[in-house]
């Protein structure tokens, strides 16, 4: 004896209800990713573009007082701001930061600054820079 299908033969009543809901999905899904990737791009584009000054710094030599930080600037010639650096103690604890202001009429300034700490700082770290 044999036993009867109880599948619907395949074609015949058209598309099932999970196939469109499938095909929805991956509508909102490519659609969704679209958009998310445009809002990086965006976001990196205003982030690049919004900033007129950079900073990296070079080398630092710390004291017991001070913190002497190499820090090579770059901006637009026309462009004034400033820079904040920090230096932090071998636990981890803030030990100094200074705002220093770059107002040259240059694109590229090489300074070597003094960031004074109230305790041996063993970092010298650049937060960033801002133009006004």
């Amino acid at each position: 004896m044999s036993t009867a299908s109880t599948q619907l033969p395949e074609g015949r009543y058209g598309r099932s209800a999970d196939e469109g809901s499938d095909r929805k999905l991956k509508v909102v899904g490519i659609a969704l990713g679209v958009i998310l990737l445009a809002l990086i791009g965006w976001f990196g584009y205003d982030q690049i573009s919004g900033t007129r000054i950079s900073a990296q710094v070079i080398t630092f030599s710390a004291s017991d007082n001070e913190v002497e930080v190499h820090l090579e600037v770059h901006k637009d010639a026309d462009a004034h701001g400033y820079c904040t650096l920090r230096s932090q103690a071998a636990n981890g604890a803030e030990v100094g930061r200074a705002d220093f202001r770059f107002d040259q009429n240059a694109s590229r300034v090489d300074k070597v600054l003094t960031l004074r700490t109230t305790a041996k700082g063993t970092t010298a770290e650049l937060l960033g820079c801002y133009d006004d």
